[in-house]
């Protein structure tokens, strides 16, 4: 970084620079440049930043130096890279000498990922952050407020510059043109996740020629290789580089000099590049819905991931789309270039409701890559333990409900008896929370099961019975036993237990 003259003219080179949060194998933290965290990323166990948005943004911005370096145009081009064991440090470093420039966050003409527009005045960097309150986004993650501002350092400001870039939400500017939603704004982004960082990215380094991952005209590139990313007011990717480095915003980061360095206070953003409708996500999976088409999955607050694991795992299905990587996964193991066994994913984004963040979520899911070469071993997953455990939940929700029922109308099965108001049974039972009780304790159980199945389907889906049918029980006393202590809701209480055992008997097999 450097101070030159009287004006102030910044620079940071984020190929050299420390900026990426990284995890030596023996667990340090460090930051590193673009250079080193590829160059040293055999060395390194995982990188992140500071949400789950700063993490997967990254692992893009990584990829798509990747595949401009490497490609692979097919299996076996990967597989001298996953042999090789490391990325060679002379092609990134050829590759960064090129570039240079480009990598400046401060350039005078050209910084990093961003573009200025005279339309618009300068403000505060709390709507860059997604983590800070701006707006309508009020106080949800941080005691920020627009008027109270947000200070940033170099690092701090280029990793949300990136994640700004790829997150962005729609909603107004203030100018004609409204913001429009970034690359990965809705649904999951999921990475494969390898036992160093070099194996994270090539796990997820996809096949890359004219057609995959995404249709490639001969100009695909990264934007910071463009003479101007805007031109044309384009909305449809030149191809997977292009889309992987998508400006969904003209942001310009405004540097100021203090006795402790070079900060950042201020910027002026506004719209940038829209994207057009209906161009799938590599790394997002879909599920199709008869109305609306292709929609990518979203994470949702009551409902666990693993829940959809089926969802994740259709590769070659009209109701489901996994993300690409598994099916890369897939077609490196058939062809010998990896062996079976069990791999790690990430997922990571965000849920959101209009122009306004919910939460962010980061999971783990184990994928067993033999589901990915067997549809009936998906099928047997969706519809024998997914199924079975959604089937169970609906009875003991009806238990629940029907408990509900009879603390408000004792005499609710009597002819002519009043009946209570519906909204009024229905929360009563939820504050019960017994099916949140439910599926809390079947996320251990099921990740045995996942593991399980291939290799002993009987066995597994007699032990997911059991399971199921012992955690509805379980789930259901916990809630009863608050309405015995009321000698007149004792009826409540069997009646709910009854239906219980009826729907139980009728979704689930005899038992021995």
């Amino acid at each position: 970084m450097s101070l030159k003259g009287d004006a102030m003219t910044a620079s940071f080179d984020l190929i050299s620079q420390p900026w990426i949060p990284c995890l030596k194998r023996d667990g340090t933290a460090i930051e590193l440049g673009l250079r080193d965290a590829l160059a040293q990323a055999h060395e390194l166990r995982e990188l992140g930043g500071e949400s789950p948005l700063v993490t997967a943004a990254l692992h893009r911005l990584l990829l798509a130096i990747l595949h401009r370096d490497f490609g692979p145009p097919d299996y076996d081009a990967w597989h001298v890279l996953w042999q090789a064991g490391r990325f060679d440090p002379g092609a990134l470093d050829g590759y960064f000498a090129q570039w240079r420039e480009r990598f400046d966050l401060f350039h005078p003409t050209r910084p990093f990922y961003q573009a200025a527009d005279e339309r618009v005045k300068r403000k505060s960097l709390t709507s860059l952050v997604h983590e800070v309150a701006s707006g309508n986004n009020a106080t949800l993650f941080d005691h920020h407020t627009d008027e109270g501002g947000l200070t940033l350092n170099p690092p701090q400001a280029a990793r949300f510059l990136v994640a700004a870039q790829a997150f962005g939400l729609a909603g107004l500017s203030g100018l004609p043109q409204k913001f429009t939603d970034g690359s990965c704004a809705r649904g999951i982004i999921f990475l494969v996740q390898g036992g160093t960082v070099f194996e994270t990215l090539l796990l997820n380094l996809l096949r890359y020629d004219n057609d995959h991952p995404l249709p490639r005209r001969p100009d695909d590139r990264p934007a910071w290789e463009m003479a101007d990313p805007f031109e044309g007011d384009r909305s449809i990717p030149r191809g997977y580089l292009d889309y992987l480095t998508w400006q969904n915003r003209r942001i310009l980061l405004l540097p100021e000099a203090t006795d402790d360095g070079v900060v950042i206070r201020q910027m002026t953003l506004a719209p940038g590049l829209r994207l057009g409708e209906g161009i799938p996500d590599p790394m997002k999976p879909y599920r199709r819905d008869e109305k609306r088409g292709l929609l990518p999955l979203r994470f949702n607050e009551d409902r666990a991931l693993w829940r959809d694991s089926a969802t994740l795992f259709q590769l070659d299905s009209v109701s489901a789309h996994a993300p690409r990587a598994f099916a890369w996964l897939a077609e490196l193991v058939g062809e010998g270039y990896l062996p079976r066994g069990t791999r790690r994913t990430l997922a990571l984004g965000m849920a959101n409701d209009q122009a306004k963040v919910e939460f962010y979520r980061t999971e783990h899911l184990s994928l067993p890559l033999v589901y990915l070469r067997d549809q009936q071993l998906v099928n047997s997953l969706r519809d024998d333990v997914l199924g079975v455990a959604e089937n169970v939940a609906r009875q003991l929700w009806g238990a629940a409900r029907t408990m509900a029922t009879f603390v408000f109308a004792p005499q609710a099965d009597s002819e002519n008896a009043r009946q209570p108001a519906p909204e009024d049974m229905n929360r009563l039972a939820a504050m019960w929370g017994v099916e949140r009780r439910y599926w809390s304790r079947l996320e251990i159980p099921f990740r045995l099961a996942l593991e399980e199945l291939p290799l002993d389907r009987e066995a597994t889906l007699t032990k997911w019975q059991q399971t199921l049918k012992r955690t509805a029980w379980d789930a259901f006393k916990a809630a009863a036993e608050d309405v015995e202590t009321d000698p007149r809701a004792l009826k409540a209480a069997v009646n709910g237990r009854d239906q219980l055992a009826a729907g139980l008997a009728k979704v689930l097999p005899a038992q021995d």
